[in-house]
């Protein structure tokens, strides 16, 4: 039985839901997000709240039938609260800086790298070392992050390079000499 699945979904009052088969519309103060959802899990709406329910017990239904509620969920959240993700720049000289939509990064390249901010997402640089990244779609603000991650990943032995804000990367001792 899936736990995700059967958990309901409440609806805030300033959201909005539109149903037109298997799209899903929501609408809500941080924007709208649609998506196409699997036509063989039902939606079940009464009053401000939203249940799943799945044709059969097969293992591919309850996977569907978690993962739907799941984004569904996420779509709710996204719309009424906005999601956010941390990073820090951590090197001598590693800085970050916005010009314009563009994220132009200083770390440790012969030349800075730029990074254009996608529809949909905000970023904002509170210090040189930090950047924060919102947006109402959880998938888009993961992929931003990971992408801006990727530039310079946090390596073992110095420490340096772009992690996300409490991330413990585990030292390596290195070469000892011997």
């Amino acid at each position: 039985m899936s736990r995700i699945g059967n958990k309901v979904v409440v609806l805030p009052e300033n959201v909005e839901v539109k149903f037109d088969g298997n799209d899903v519309t929501v609408k809500g103060p941080n924007g709208e997000l649609t998506r196409a959802f699997s036509p063989d899990i039902k939606f079940n709406i009464d009053e401000n709240e939203v249940t799943f329910t799945r044709p059969n017990e097969s293992q591919k239904m309850k996977t569907i039938h978690g993962t739907t509620r799941a984004n569904f969920n996420n779509m709710i959240v996204g719309v009424s609260e906005g999601f956010q993700k941390s990073l820090e720049l951590v090197g001598v000289g590693y800085r970050a800086q916005l010009q314009g939509t563009k994220l132009v990064l200083n770390v440790g390249y012969s030349q800075p790298v730029e990074v254009e901010t996608p529809a949909g997402i905000t970023i904002e640089v509170p210090a040189n070392n930090q950047i924060t990244i919102k947006g109402s779609n959880k998938e888009l603000v993961g992929k931003v992050a990971a992408k801006i991650r990727s530039i310079r990943m946090p390596e073992p032995y110095k420490g340096k390079g772009i992690r996300y804000a409490g991330e413990r990367v585990r030292s390596k001792e290195g070469k000892t000499g011997k």
